[in-house]
Formats: C-alpha cells, sequence, structure tokens
C-alpha cells in the first residue's frame, strides 16, 4: 500500500478560500481566542505527520494480524497500544473536548479533518478514540455535574475509552425491544444486567479503563423506546478521586470475526449485576445517546470518505507508474515500452469520479461541521438555529451518501490496479473491505434514507429543506453570466430536487409504501446536488483566481467533470423515485 499524505492543501482551500473559516471564528469572541488561521494550519499539519508516521504504518499489519480474545480480554494487534499512547500523549482524543475538563476546545471543522486522516491511515485504529470522543459529548451534554468531573479528563486525555452499548442479540435497529435491566440501589447506583453485542472498543488493551454507556430499562419504566434510561458502565470502578479500584461486572464474552476492520475490536459484552450511574433523566435515555449517535453518525460518513482518499491516493500512484499500452491519440512515452495507464479514457474516467467524489465529500463534511460550529458558538439565535436545522436535514445523507460514495471509489481504486488491486499486499481490498461496514453500523443507510425523508425532509413540513434550497439558489442566481456553465446546470438540478420533494409528499399521502420505496435513490439525488452546489463555490473561487496556482486548475478541471459525468446520474436516479412502490409488490414474499 502505498504510504499516506494528508490532503492538507485541499483542508487549507476549503477553510481560507471556500468557506473563510478563520474569519468567522475571529468575530466569534469564543473562539477567537482559541483558534486561528494559523494554528489550525498547524494543528492540522502536526496531526497529520503523527498519524502518517505511527497510524498508517500499521493498517496492514493490523488488518493481518486482527484483535485476539483470550480469557474474556482482548488483544489489540502488535504496535496498536504504541500508537494510541502517542496519539494520546499529544493531546488528539480531546482535541474537540471542553476546555473545562482538559480538552483542546478546537471546533469541530478541525475536528472533522483530523477524523479523515485518522481514519484514511487507518480505520479500525480511528475507531477506538472516535466512540470515545463521542462518549465524551454524550456525557458533557447529560450527565450530572459530578460524572463529568471524574470522567470526562482521563478520556479526554485517553487514559480512558468509551464505547456505545445499545444493540442487544434480539433487537437491532428497533431499540424499544432491549431487555437490559437497571435495578436501583440505596446509594443512588445501580446494578446493570444484560448482553449487548456488536460493541465498537467493549473491550481491548490500550486504555486502563472503559467507560460504556449503556442503553438499559429500569423495572416500572413504560414498554418501547419511551422506557429506555442511560447509564454509566465503567469496566473498573472508579473512587470520587478518580482512583480505579476493583473490576466492575462487566465482562467480554467474545469478539466477532468480521469481513473488515479486523484490528478494532467487536465485542459481545455481559452486565453481570454491574454498577452504573444515571445518565440525565429516567427513561429519556434515547435523547442522551442519540447526542452520540449523530456525531458518530457524521464521522462514519468520514470514515467513507477518509477510505476513498487513502484509495485514490494508492491508485493515482499506481496510474502514472504502471506501463499497459499505448495512448488512443499515439504514444506518450517514446523513451518506454508502453504508456502509464493513466493515458487510457476509462483510467481518467475512474480516477476522475474518484477524485469528484472525495473533494466533494470533503467540503460536505466540512460544511456539515462548520454548521454544528455555528449552532453551538453562534451569538445570534436565528443562525444557531437555523444551523440546527441543516444539521438535522444533512446527517443523514452525510452518513449515507459519503459512505456510498466511498464504497464505489474504494471499487474504483481496486479496478484500476486490475489484478493487484486483488491482492492483498497493494491494500486496495482491504480499504474496500474495511468500507463495506461504514453502510451497515450506525444505522443501515437504507435508515438513513428514511429518516431523511420521513423525519427530516417531512417532518417540519419541509421548511428546513425549503431553508436550504433557497441558500443553493440564491447562490446559483447571485453568479454573474461568466459563470453559467455551473450555475445553469445547479439550478436545473435543485429544481428537479424541489419538484421530486413536492411529488413524494403528495404520493406518500395516500400509500405509505412511497417513501420507503423512494427513500434510497432520492437521498442520492440529494447527495449529488448538494454536491453540485459545493463543486459550483469550489469552482467560483478557483475562475477568480488572477494567477491561479496549478491546484486551482486541477480543481476547476474536477468541477467541470462532476458537472459533465456525475451530476446527470440525478435523471436517472428520479425516474425511479417517480416509478413509485408498485413494482416493489408485484411479487408475493414466497415468490421472492
Amino acid at each position: 500500500m502505498s504510504d499516506y499524505l494528508a490532503p492538507l492543501r485541499d483542508m487549507d482551500f476549503l477553510f481560507n478560500e471556500v468557506f473563510d473559516i478563520p474569519t468567522w471564528w475571529a468575530q466569534t469572541p469564543e473562539l477567537a481566542e482559541v483558534v486561528d488561521g494559523d494554528t489550525a494550519r498547524a494543528i492540522l499539519e502536526q496531526a497529520g505527520k503523527l498519524i502518517a508516521e505511527r497510524v498508517a504504518p500499521l493498517n496492514r499489519s493490523g488488518d493481518e494480524q486482527g484483535c485476539r480474545w483470550e480469557a474474556a480480554q482482548v488483544r489489540t494487534p502488535d504496535g496498536f497500544a504504541d500508537a494510541y499512547r502517542a496519539f494520546a500523549a499529544d493531546g488528539w482524543v480531546g482535541v474537540a473536548g471542553d476546555p473545562a475538563y482538559g480538552g483542546m476546545g478546537m471546533p469541530k471543522v478541525i475536528g472533522a479533518q483530523l477524523e479523515e486522516m485518522l481514519n484514511a491511515a487507518n480505520l479500525s485504529f480511528g475507531l477506538y478514540p472516535m466512540l470515545t470522543a463521542g462518549a465524551c459529548l454524550a456525557l458533557l451534554n447529560h450527565a450530572s455535574e459530578a460524572l463529568q468531573a471524574l470522567y470526562l479528563p482521563p478520556m479526554y486525555q485517553g487514559r480512558w475509552a468509551g464505547s456505545m452499548c445499545l444493540t442487544e442479540p434480539h433487537a437491532g435497529t428497533d431499540l424499544g425491544l432491549i431487555r437490559t435491566r437497571a435495578q436501583p440501589l440505596a446509594d443512588g447506583g445501580y446494578r446493570i444486567s444484560g448482553t449487548k453485542v456488536f460493541i465498537t472498543g467493549g473491550e481491548q488493551d490500550l486504555t486502563e479503563n472503559i467507560i460504556h454507556l449503556v442503553l438499559a430499562r429500569l423495572p416500572d419504566a413504560p414498554a418501547g423506546p419511551k422506557g429506555i434510561s442511560l447509564f454509566l458502565v465503567p469496566k473498573v470502578l472508579v473512587d470520587v478521586d478518580g482512583v480505579l479500584g476493583e473490576a466492575n461486572a462487566v465482562s467480554c464474552g467474545s469478539i466477532e470475526h468480521k469481513m473488515g476492520i479486523k484490528a478494532s475490536a467487536t465485542c459481545v459484552m455481559n452486565f453481570d449485576g454491574a454498577i452504573g450511574y444515571l445518565v440525565g433523566e429516567p427513561n429519556k435515555g434515547l435523547n442522551a445517546m442519540f447526542t452520540m449517535m449523530n456525531y458518530e453518525r457524521l464521522g462514519v460518513g468520514i470514515q467513507g470518505l477518509a477510505l476513498g482518499e487513502r484509495s485514490y491516493q494508492g491508485a493515482i500512484a499506481y496510474a502514472r507508474d504502471r506501463l499497459q499500452g499505448r495512448a488512443p491519440s499515439g504514444v506518450e512515452a517514446p523513451s518506454q515500452s508502453a504508456d502509464p495507464i493513466i493515458v487510457h479514457p476509462d483510467v481518467r474516467r475512474m480516477l476522475l469520479t474518484m477524485k469528484a467524489l472525495n473533494e466533494g465529500g470533503r467540503a460536505f463534511s466540512t460544511y456539515v461541521a462548520l454548521q454544528l460550529d455555528l449552532a453551538k458558538y453562534s451569538d445570534d439565535p436565528a443562525t444557531r438555529a437555523n444551523a440546527e436545522a441543516k444539521v438535522a436535514l444533512l446527517t443523514p445523507v452525510a452518513k449515507a451518501f459519503l459512505t456510498d460514495m466511498g464504497l464505489e471509489t474504494t471499487l474504483h481504486g481496486q479496478q484500476v490496479l486490475g489484478g493487484h488491486g486483488y491482492i492483498r499486499e497493494w491494500g486496495q481490498e482491504q480499504l474496500i473491505r474495511d468500507c463495506r461496514i461504514t453502510q451497515i453500523y450506525e444505522g443501515t443507510n437504507g435508515i438513513q434514507a428514511l429518516d431523511l425523508v420521513g423525519r427530516k425532509l417531512f417532518g417540519d413540513g419541509g421548511k428546513a429543506y425549503r431553508g436550504l434550497s433557497d441558500e443553493i439558489v440564491s447562490f446559483a442566481q447571485a453568479l454573474p453570466v461568466a459563470h453559467a456553465e455551473f450555475s445553469a446546470p445547479l439550478l436545473a438540478a435543485v429544481h428537479n430536487l424541489d419538484a421530486l420533494s413536492a411529488w413524494l409528499l403528495d404520493r406518500s399521502q395516500g400509500n405509505p409504501r412511497e417513501l420507503g420505496a423512494a427513500a434510497v435513490e432520492y437521498l442520492h439525488v440529494f447527495g449529488y446536488t448538494f454536491y453540485a452546489y459545493l463543486w459550483a463555490r469550489m469552482a467560483v473561487v478557483c475562475q477568480g483566481q488572477a494567477a491561479p496556482e496549478p491546484f486551482h486548475l486541477s480543481k476547476l478541471g474536477t468541477a467541470r467533470f462532476y458537472f459533465a459525468r456525475l451530476l446527470p446520474r440525478i435523471h436517472s436516479l428520479s425516474a425511479s423515485v417517480r416509478a413509485g412502490s408498485d413494482s416493489l409488490y408485484l411479487l408475493e414474499a414466497v415468490q421472492l
């Protein structure tokens, strides 16, 4: 596998030229003294260097060795513990954490870039700090001050890790079916009993403690999802001074043997009367857990983007070096026995598709991260409300579209390498295997599509969607004629999405099957259209350069490729949506 290089120039382009984020930081009191453009650049450079040198080299060996389960203990692959300690020692686990508890206090837009770099280098490794950061976010928003003061500092430091314990053997997406029980104790604690499955990082040897966030039911809880509470259950009990004591009644029953992310421990966790502490209000556990889950969903989308980026780096290096045949237009490397395969049209099609989807995805993840920062730090209530609405609307798209495009990109990367892409030593086949889970966990992409059309699109009567549509239309209509090559197709795409949304809303009133039948294709139309908006913004910046750098010319060419070859996909997808649900039910279940 080729060496990983963090795409720092593209990140800098988004920060400074497209979204002008440092200017907003300077105008925001809570951030002005914490971060500026130079600080952000230094942070990302330092993190990228550590990740490239210490984490990326463990990707293949970690996949080959995998995690091992021995006597209810999990052993991570060789080198993981040392690399994790180095990563934690530099403060990267708490990069976006609250400074009051030892975090760096960086905005989400910086955290999102760090997540991409880490997951591109080694997705299995990246899952451990990702789960910890998500658990910290849930505690910061819902736990008591006493729990925050006791648990957040060592978690931000990376000495303790976090996990999210939702799923049970009989209950996957339908969390209302969970059976794990919480029995109140006289001292205010609880005894937690039950079994959880598919728990990422439920057990590992990287940290001295693991803080499990566990969904469970109190004895008098109502049935269904309204009767679920959230509990903090440490692997090792902690006294009031933060000193570790006895082992809690928590154990790993086994680990899963998986298609990919083999160096990430996916555990069956048994809670046998383990001591736990209530987080938030009784029977309001899903509200608290969704704080973590929404964070993780954007993070999983970034995982898909990251794997696509790593695949592209390997594919472009190979395509420039591999000699096969001659260019259709004639010999381009007369001193060589053949031309490099990058001269061939189909190879260029694959590489440009990868590049366009990766760079569009990076702009998308940065846009969503910026909305999270606006919602958190803006002192204007209207700005905060608008940003929160955008985050809610875009989160399922970010999770599903970024990971669907990530799998497409990694498949292209393998195809560019031909037979070598099928061989383990080149790394492309691992990226495909690792990427596949991103479409499944944290809510399958089909569930994300249903969330988009059922809750986010129509839940508020389309208000959030119309706000986003208006933003895109206003941008496109304000562009001078010189930018018509981007503004015209962008406007057409948005109008198509508007009409498709109205059609779907109307059809779903009389047939409850319509939303489910159309959801995935609709989400893809949404994703391609939103990428077009971001690509138009990037292209306009590049066209406005008095003396464009090669970087800007490359970006502009990629934008033109996106509008010419990828955006037209919305037409076939829209036709599939408008075909309705009838064809899905022509056959009885026994005939399928």
